[in-house]
């Protein structure tokens, strides 16, 4: 009996140590299609990146240094001083504008941006625009979060110019150098930036509970009040939380909007959760297999798209990872940030397969009670972490009107890895692959790649820039969760 559990034993370990050596195929000749594919991220106004904060000079250092298209800025409702310009109704003798704070953080992005397009997204609403049974209050202290800042569903003035007029007057103050208040005194800021796009508003479906119908409303309403100040900015719409069907079909359909209106980006979001209770040995499959899930959506919002509005292009401009609660409790590991960072360079393969325009990774920095599992920068000590450099890896080498070619990997029963073969317009060769798991696996490259230059971010990269290597032999070495990048000579 001892003598065949042994054999037995020995005859699976084999099988492990095969499934482990898979064999990279990549067919150079074989186009599958043309990428429009962009890689970029979101930056959320948050404490953290005022003035003076420990990861200001870090984080949009590294944003800067990046060097990204479509970069989209949201100043979000938990922090009320720092994202609403108008935080009181206007009375008869008085206003309450008042930029001193907000200017800061958006000058330093709109400056760390500078010669890139940029998604401009002040997502919230004055408060005192909707109707609520008492006065909402908001803190005193601008770094002190505010979650219960966003009440009321139903604007106190159904015509909608007071929404209208106040995003005209904040537009205004970054392009036309200032404003003319509701009162007649002209507001001066010397600002002339660019915004190449506005999105309206920052998932509907959650913020204030819209309705698909009230959301287009707001839409259309918007569009018009932004032309007049902005006449070429292009105007971005949705921006969910979740994939709901009804949403798109609505919205999509341009019967429902005003003659005139034309749909030119749709954006939604996805971020893929551990559930909560969950070890962190569980994370390569949940993670994954809620990204394959988004991705199935995908397919189907697309054929939506299609159908309704087949210009609209396509922004998914929320893309990460969460932890459990008793996780994000802790600081963030080094194999979390490793995991994360592959399920973006997923993210990126099968959306760029889709033939997703934008392929935004969230966010630029999170920390301890701000989603620190999203951050791209690490808050213990404000440099770049696995999750920046793997988007910096991908913008910096594959771009839209590079050539998908047939790839693959035999021996991958289990899906352990992923990979796609680019070929760029100047006819380099590349392949992205990336470890799914938490595991060491070997690669077998096909003839032709000897002494290719592999980019890898592992552990071993840690907050640093990808570790460069040239291929050597046959093989490539996968850490767990490493993101390669093989470029072959022309």
């Amino acid at each position: 009996m001892r003598k065949f559990t042994l054999i037995a034993v020995l005859i699976f370990a084999v099988q492990i140590g095969m499934a482990q050596d898979m064999d990279l195929s990549v067919k150079w000749d074989k186009t599958t299609m043309v990428s429009k594919s962009t890689a970029t991220l979101q930056v959320v106004g948050n404490p953290m990146l005022r003035r003076g904060a420990s990861m200001h000079d870090g984080s949009f250092g590294a944003l800067k240094d990046l060097g990204a298209d479509y970069v989209r800025y949201v100043p979000w409702f938990p922090y009320p001083k720092l994202a609403v310009a108008e935080l009181e109704p206007p009375t008869a003798s008085t206003t309450s504008w008042d930029f001193s704070l907000i200017d800061p953080m958006t000058i330093d992005f709109l400056e760390a941006t500078k010669g890139h397009s940029i998604i401009m997204n002040f997502s919230t609403i004055p408060q005192w625009m909707f109707k609520t049974d008492k006065k909402v209050t908001y803190p005193a202290d601008p770094n002190e979060v505010g979650w219960g800042y966003g009440g009321g569903t139903q604007f106190r003035d159904p015509t909608m110019k007071e929404l209208t007029g106040y995003y005209e007057r904040l537009i205004s103050w970054y392009t036309k150098g200032g404003f003319t208040d509701e009162l007649g005194k002209y507001h001066k800021s010397g600002y002339q930036y660019e915004f190449q796009y506005w999105e309206v508003l920052n998932e509907p479906d959650l913020e204030h509970n819209f309705t698909p119908e009230m959301y287009t409303k707001v839409y259309d309403a918007m569009y018009t009040a932004i032309h007049k100040v902005s006449p070429k900015t292009k105007i971005v719409g949705l921006g969910l939380a979740y994939e709901k069907p009804y949403w798109f079909e609505y919205f999509l359909n341009p019967k429902h909007h005003k003659p005139g209106i034309p749909l030119e980006v749709i954006s939604y979001h996805c971020y893929a959760n551990a559930n909560d209770g969950q070890k962190f040995d569980a994370y390569e499959y949940t993670l994954f297999d809620k990204a394959d899930l988004f991705l199935e959506k995908v397919g189907f919002i697309e054929s939506v798209r299609k159908r309704l509005s087949p210009k609209t292009k396509t922004d998914i401009n929320e893309l990460g990872t969460f932890v459990s609660n008793a996780m994000r409790a802790q600081p963030i590991t080094q194999e979390y940030w490793n995991l994360s960072a592959s399920v973006y360079a997923y993210f990126f393969i099968d959306l760029t397969r889709q033939g997703i325009d934008y392929i935004g990774e969230s966010q630029l920095v999170g920390f301890p009670t701000q989603y620190p599992d999203v951050s791209m920068i690490n808050y213990t000590n404000s440099k770049p972490n696995a999750r920046f450099w793997v988007l910096k890896l991908i913008k910096d080498n594959i771009h839209a009107g590079d050539k998908l070619v047939e790839t693959g990997i035999g021996n991958n029963g289990n899906g352990d890895v992923h990979a796609q073969g680019f070929v760029s317009s100047a006819g380099s060769k590349k392949v992205l692959v990336l470890n799914k798991r938490n595991k060491t696996i070997t690669i077998k490259l096909p003839a032709g790649f000897a002494g290719a230059k592999v980019s890898t971010i592992d552990a071993a990269s840690g907050d640093n820039a990808a570790i460069e290597s040239t291929v050597k032999g046959d093989t490539i070495e996968l850490k767990p969760f490493a993101v390669s990048l093989v470029v072959l000579e022309k």
